[in-house]
């Protein structure tokens, strides 16, 4: 029998992307400061995470998110 062992980082990008999806970013990075998932190297996890995103994108999203509110 085989175990796929997961990545520790791919993981833990796919779990703060579901929490991104699904609630707003306050409670996201308050979840994060008390996880003290602020630990290490922020601006290589913030390429990982926002990769595919441009400002455009992002503003769309925010501008999404604050319209269903």
């Amino acid at each position: 029998m085989k175990i796929k062992v997961i990545d520790e980082q791919e993981n833990l990008q796919e779990v703060m992307q579901v929490l991104l999806t699904h609630l707003e970013p306050s409670k996201v990075m308050k979840f994060w400061a008390a996880c003290k998932l602020g630990e290490g190297d922020y601006l290589e996890l913030k390429e990982k995470l926002f990769a595919e995103e441009t400002v455009a994108s992002l503003y769309a999203k925010v501008k999404e998110y604050q319209d269903e509110s």
